[in-house]
């Protein structure tokens, strides 16, 4: 009895550090867990589908780009099919082991099919577009397991997971490309991938739990129901508010010039890495080192400045800080097009973009009158 108590007060004492009540840290922890191995798996081979793309070629890439645009405009109208007719406990897993299946191809094609720029050119456009999906799907989850109140106490906490995730996804994959190879890496992101494919289906368990328990708050109300209907949606019914609203108009421009700039500088970066290193491997540790100098450059921010950058400038201003900075950065690579000046302002650039940019576009969402207007 008294054996177990040390343990029981422990589990106490972290539920009220994370700011969890009754029957909420388990869910917390899976939560955690799933965000963790999601963007682990993700920032593993995030790196790869750089290198893939001096693989591909460089003076083809502006063609890749072109596929990926393509490959969207295909997978997003049936993305949107299946999320408006599958329920979540169906679709994720369903998802998720997708993407798995597709790594393990890709690894048998890059190992036995002797077609390495083909390959390449189709690993970078798959992973262009699973990109898109993979933080939208995890939230959209975290918003129907939780209600309001709770997202506010413990979205701090799952946030933190990515944050880990994101930091040890790169590292791992610079420390093992140049021991094991670049390709040989796919195998063990599918692992980790397969660890938040595990999570989802804990989660799905407990919300199914809570969601019978007598006089819970989610059990026969509509907000238990969510996560038992499907996700729901239309992307005609997006692009139609778009068309009616000047404000999601002015949205989708600024997010078409930020990618413009981004695509722009991408396009510098590959051709200065191609030229400086002659390593498959050694430009995907590169990648993998540039991963982890903006994930942690962008928690320390969220952490200690986004909030005073905010307040102290107002959104409109907070909203110009990264396209000032990159005319200063696209100053500095006209000036000195090197690779120390490159790693500089592609750190500052996506870090800002995810600590700063970012946050701020998604309080755009906050105000609700003018997207009717």
């Amino acid at each position: 009895m008294s054996s177990a108590h040390p343990a029981a007060s422990a589990t106490d004492r972290l539920g009220r550090l994370i700011g969890c009540r009754a029957g909420e840290l388990i869910p917390a922890l899976w939560s955690f867990a799933y965000f963790f191995f999601l963007l682990g798996g993700y920032y593993m081979i995030r790196p790869i589908r750089d290198e893939m793309g001096i693989l591909g070629g460089v003076e083809r890439l502006h063609v890749q780009f072109g596929y990926t645009f393509l490959a969207t405009l295909l997978v997003v109208p049936f993305f949107g099919y299946l999320t408006a007719r599958l329920r979540r406990r169906v679709f994720l897993p369903l998802i998720y082991g997708f993407v798995i299946l597709n790594l393990l191809v890709f690894f048998a094609v890059f190992r036995y099919v002797d077609a390495p720029a083909t390959t390449a050119r189709m690993f970078f456009v798959w992973l262009s577009v699973f990109n898109i999906f993979i933080i939208s799907v995890f939230w959209s989850f975290m918003v129907d397991l939780f209600d309001r109140e709770q997202s506010v106490r413990l979205f701090g906490f799952v946030a933190a997971g990515g944050s880990a995730g994101a930091l040890c996804g790169p590292l791992a994959t610079a420390t093992l490309a140049p021991v094991i190879g670049t390709v040989n890496i796919l195998p063990i992101a599918a692992v980790v991938l397969t660890g938040a494919v595990v999570c989802i289906q804990r989660l799905i368990a407990w919300s199914d739990a809570e969601w019978r328990r007598p006089g819970s708050a989610a059990g026969g109300g509509p907000a238990g129901d969510r996560h038992h209907e499907a996700m729901g949606g239309s992307i005609v019914e997006g692009i139609g508010r778009i068309w009616r609203s000047r404000y999601l108009q002015g949205i989708c421009l600024l997010i078409f010039l930020l990618t413009l700039v981004a695509t722009v500088i991408y396009l510098q970066q590959a051709y200065i890495v191609r030229d400086l290193f002659d390593d498959s491997a050694e430009r995907t540790r590169v990648f993998s080192l540039l991963d982890f100098v903006v994930n942690g450059l962008t928690v320390v921010t969220q952490l200690f400045f986004t909030g005073r950058i905010t307040r102290r400038l107002g959104l409109a201003r907070t909203l110009i800080v990264l396209p000032v900075f990159m005319t200063v950065g696209f100053l500095a690579l006209g000036i000195a097009p090197v690779f120390a000046v490159l790693a500089v302002v592609q750190v500052l650039r996506r870090s800002t973009n995810y600590a700063v940019m970012k946050p701020a576009r998604e309080m755009l969402y906050t105000v609700l009158q003018p997207v009717d207007k």
